[in-house]
């Protein structure tokens, strides 16, 4: 294993430790803030948290540009807020990355 490949197991190892679930109403003032990305549930989020730690910008960009990583829309925040959502999250500064697991939580709907 090279080095490269280490860094990123120890990286994903302690970003796994760091995610937990949150109520959306807790995450509010970050958005209000601008710093919550929303993380589509296809997508691995303690994967995305890495290349964005990485700043894989190829790897960002196809995510950005199929919407399957996106800054939180006043739409999404509202149905969560609506819906009294919990979502799982990890902080990658400057950014709080969270995902919905559930039904229909696809992020094109919320555009």
């Amino acid at each position: 294993m090279s080095t490269s490949e280490n860094q990123d197991e120890i990286l994903r190892a302690k970003l796994n430790l760091e995610t937990s679930r949150i109520a959306w109403k807790e995450l509010l003032r970050f958005f209000a803030a601008g710093s919550v990305i929303a993380v589509d549930e296809g997508l691995d989020l303690i994967e995305v948290a890495v290349q964005i730690s990485n700043d894989n910008k190829t790897q960002i960009e196809q995510w950005l540009m199929a919407h399957k990583v996106e800054k939180v829309s006043d739409a999404q925040a509202k149905a969560w807020l609506d819906a009294d959502a919990t979502l799982w999250a990890v902080v990658v500064n400057p950014w709080i990355l969270v995902q919905h697991k559930g039904q229909d939580t696809s992020l094109a709907q919320y555009q």
